[in-house]
C-alpha cells in the first residue's frame, strides 16, 4: 500500500530512531490503521517500545491513544499493519483498559485472586494477592467490595490486575486519572518501576507534568498520526518551550478551541491532515 500522507516519515523516522540502541523492541507497531464505520482514526501509525523504557503517548481527547493501546494489548485487531510483542511467558502483557470494571458482589481481595487463578496453577501459587494490592495501594480496602470503590479505586485496582503474573510488557490506559495527587504520584512511581524492573511500559496520559518527570520517550498522536516523538527534553528543546505541556499546545493548536478530534473520513470524505 502507497502512503501518501505527508507526515509519514515522521513515524518512520521515530521508528528507526527507538530502535536503535543495542535493545531489539519489545513492542513493534508498524504502519498501522484502524477505524470505525466511515471513520479513520489511525493511520499508518508506526513506533516502537524497548524494553526497561517507559513511552508515553499524548494527544487531543479523540485522537485514537486508546485505540492504539487496545490493538497493542490485542483487544482489538487493526484494519491494516501489524503489531509485533516480543513478550512471551503466562502472559505476556498487562492491560489496563481507560475504565476497568469488576463483577459487583465480590471483594477487592477476592476479585484480584480470581485474576491471579485465571494464570494458571504454577502461576497463580507465585501470586501474593496482599503485596500486589500494596503496591497500588489498595492493602486497606481488600475486603471491600468492589462496587463500593471509588472510580480511582477501581482504577488501582485494575492496575494491580494488570501487573499479575509479571508480564514483560505492561499497556496502560490512563493509570492515574480520577485519583488524588499523592496517589497519582505514586501510581507513577509504580509505573516507573516497573520500566526500571525491565518491562516495556506503553502508557497513555493527560498528566504531562508527570510524563515529563518519568516517560523515557513521548509520542504525541494527532489526527491519526504520530507528529512528534522524543524525549521529554528534546520535544520540549525543539518546540523551544519550557514545559511539555506548551509543546502539547503548540503542536495540536493552542487556537483551535477545545482540543477534541473525531477522527478523519474516509478516502474523498472531510479533512485529512
Amino acid at each position: 500500500m502507497t502512503d501518501t500522507n505527508p507526515t509519514a516519515g515522521v513515524d518512520a523516522a521515530a521508528s528507526e530512531a527507538a530502535g536503535s540502541g543495542g535493545v531489539d523492541p519489545a513492542v513493534t507497531v508498524d504502519g498501522l490503521s484502524h477505524g470505525f464505520g466511515d471513520v479513520d482514526v489511525l493511520d499508518g501509525v508506526s513506533l516502537t517500545v524497548k524494553a526497561g523504557s517507559l513511552v508515553a503517548l499524548v494527544g487531543p481527547n479523540g485522537s485514537g491513544k486508546s485505540t492504539l493501546l487496545r490493538v497493542v494489548a490485542g483487544v482489538l485487531d487493526p484494519d491494516g499493519g501489524r503489531v509485533d510483542v516480543a513478550g512471551s511467558g503466562v502472559r505476556p502483557v498487562g492491560y489496563l483498559p481507560q475504565r476497568p470494571s469488576f463483577r459487583p458482589g465480590f471483594t477487592v481481595a477476592d476479585t484480584l485472586g480470581f485474576y491471579a487463578d485465571l494464570l494458571g496453577p504454577e502461576a497463580a501459587s507465585g501470586v501474593d494477592v496482599r503485596a500486589a494490592l500494596e503496591a497500588v495501594g489498595l492493602a486497606e480496602a481488600r475486603n471491600r467490595r468492589v462496587e463500593a470503590l471509588s472510580g480511582g479505586m477501581t482504577r488501582l485496582l485494575g492496575l494491580a490486575q494488570a501487573l499479575l503474573g509479571d508480564p514483560p510488557v505492561l499497556v496502560l490506559d490512563e493509570p492515574a486519572s480520577g485519583l488524588d495527587p499523592a496517589m497519582s504520584a505514586h501510581i507513577y512511581r509504580t509505573v516507573r518501576e516497573a520500566a526500571d524492573d525491565g518491562r516495556a511500559v506503553f502508557v497513555a496520559s493527560h498528566d504531562l507534568a508527570a510524563i515529563e518527570r518519568t516517560a523515557d520517550r513521548v509520542a504525541l498522536l494527532d489526527r491519526g498520526r504520530i507528529v512528534r516523538d522524543g524525549t521529554p527534553t528534546e520535544l520540549i528543546d525543539d518546540a523551544g518551550v519550557e514545559s511539555l505541556g506548551e509543546v502539547f499546545l503548540d503542536t495540536v493548536g493552542a487556537t483551535e478551541g477545545l482540543t477534541v478530534r473525531t477522527g478523519l473520513g474516509r478516502a474523498g470524505e472531510g479533512e485529512r491532515r
